[in-house]
């Protein structure tokens, strides 16, 4: 019996993973519905993510869909939140996964068996209708999120306390006619940072972002008008990426992100262009700066009674409204700390994934990741992998082994993206899911496919990297894997393609055609 603590994203593809493993998963839900971040609320609730109703997502359809569940061919490109949601019930209804699913239940602990060191079992209080109950399971999936703790670090801005205007955190916003005729200060430079910087220029009467580091902005719409995911991760430019040395592989990405417009230009360069920075997805950011609607300023000094001091500015702005765009804690108030623990919003975890210091490694933590891509196919693949650990069908490294790699880990990563907020969370996503899909057998063999099936080797080494893939073979291999991979590009452009007939979908038909030639 598996305890699965969340229904979200990586709650509902656990509970899928522990069926198909032939596990018993009981989840637990502490709202009353599916959905977790993509289940829109017009209020904000205690303990749940809180989204604004015009979120759409960063990854495209193909590039986020579970790998054996690709998306319906006339769902958009890019989802707004209410078709990802409808996405999740039909992955649910289809699978059977409301059954197993207590809505309603919180849990309030989760603590070692009296008998873990033999038997790995853990003890699960829950609350239902303020009615406690104690249950036993032999392992824990832990698939709480990390959106619901808004960071707010006010003391690092002077001054805050003596401002007389309005000042709330992203996670409290739902509409823009709150900024109307307002003069606005939007801190941070995050995703969410730039759509309500956008979506308030229409209404305001100012509108600033500040920005101590900058970042790289880039639309959804990518080279020739295709989805940047699918042009960005593919396997030949991953392997440019990581074969490269690190200054030309850096050296790449800026000229490639700076060909849709100049940052420096914009005052968006990052301050250590060195480092890579996660991409703020927006498609309006540059033209709102350009007619003027959004202007673009450095950290701020201080606040005043009704205005704020910028560094390296002497001049006063005046400011009625601030948005903090500041980014989220994360922690686990159900588990002891000596379980996992969590500094600097880092947690050590193999992998992002398993405690490093368990007698039996019954307890995993899923989505505790930033990979630069789409978010579900990788918490499904940890859900893969965990299942067969916990089944003991794979075995974890010697704990002195994992920890090791923890450590070098957060020290690689702090030298590539640099440490500050989130930083260490963040992965090159498909290097990670091509190490977990190899711990299960589920890595597609390129250079074996191309001896047997050439067409669908040269799609998968030149064409985006979806995560059908990961179902050609081993455990969990899906019969209709190869024929998902082959008809990407129709699903993509079937909901753009409405006036004219549907013509050859592939961009990369042409390239293949002449690589198949040469081989």
């Amino acid at each position: 019996r598996v305890a699965v603590v969340g229904a979200g994203v990586s709650g509902l593809t656990a509970t899928k993973c522990c069926l198909d493993e032939g596990l018993e998963p009981v989840c637990f839900e502490q709202s009353r519905d599916i959905g977790g971040l993509w289940r829109y609320t017009e209020h904000v609730e205690a303990g749940r993510p809180s989204l604004y109703p015009s979120v759409i997502s960063n990854t495209s359809k193909e590039m986020s869909a579970f790998s054996d569940f690709p998306y319906p061919e006339d769902f958009p490109v890019f989802l707004p939140n209410a078709r990802l949601l409808d996405y999740l019930r039909r992955y649910a209804e289809r699978f059977g996964l409301l059954k197993h699913i207590r809505f309603g239940t919180t849990v309030v602990s989760v603590r070692k068996g009296p008998e873990f060191a033999t038997t790995g079992q853990w003890s699960v209080v829950t609350e239902t209708d303020g009615k406690q109950t104690l249950h036993y399971f032999d392992a824990v999936m832990v698939c709480s999120g990390n959106f619901s703790e808004p960071s707010l670090p006010l003391h690092c801005f002077p001054g805050i306390e003596a401002f007389q205007g309005q000042y709330f955190h992203s996670r409290q916003y739902k509409h823009p006619d709150v900024f109307q005729g307002k003069r606005v200060l939007v801190i941070g430079m995050g995703n969410s940072g730039v759509d309500i910087a956008v979506e308030a220029s229409r209404v305001a009467a100012k509108v600033t972002i500040s920005t101590g580091r900058g970042a790289w902005v880039l639309s959804r719409v990518f080279d020739h008008g295709y989805p940047w995911d699918m042009v960005f991760n593919t396997r030949l430019m991953s392997l440019i990426r990581n074969i490269l040395p690190g200054p030309l592989s850096r050296g790449l990405i800026n000229y490639r992100v700076n060909q849709w417009f100049n940052h420096e230009n914009y005052g968006l360069q990052p301050e250590k262009s060195c480092l890579v920075r996660e991409p703020v997805l927006n498609d309006d950011l540059p033209s709102y700066i350009l007619t003027g609607r959004i202007t673009i300023k450095p950290g701020v000094k201080e606040f005043k009674d009704n205005s704020v001091v910028f560094h390296n500015c002497p001049e006063e702005e005046p400011i009625d409204i601030v948005v903090f765009c500041t980014g989220y804690n994360f922690s686990f108030p159900f588990l002891e700390e000596e379980v996992v623990k969590v500094e600097n919003k880092h947690a050590s975890l193999y992998k992002y994934v398993f405690p490093t210091h368990l007698q039996k490694p019954t307890l995993a933590v899923l989505g505790l990741i930033k990979p630069l891509g789409g978010i579900m196919p990788v918490t499904e693949m940890q859900a893969r992998w965990v299942t067969r650990v916990f089944k003991g069908l794979c075995q974890l490294p010697p704990q002195s082994v994992m920890e090791k790699e923890v450590n070098e880990k957060k020290k690689n990563q702090v030298q590539r993206f640099g440490l500050s907020f989130d930083e260490v969370l963040k992965t090159d996503c498909l290097v990670y899911m091509d190490k977990l899909a190899s711990f299960i057998g589920a890595k597609p063999s390129v250079l074996g496919l191309l001896c047997s099936d050439p067409r669908l080797a040269l799609t998968i080494f030149f064409g985006p990297c979806t995560p059908y893939q990961y179902r050609l073979g081993g455990p969990g291999h899906w019969e209709g894997a190869r024929q998902a991979i082959l008809t990407q590009w129709d699903r993509t452009l079937k909901p753009t393609r409405t006036r004219v007939p549907a013509g050859s979908s592939s961009p990369w038909l042409s390239l293949l055609t002449v690589v198949g030639f040469l081989l």
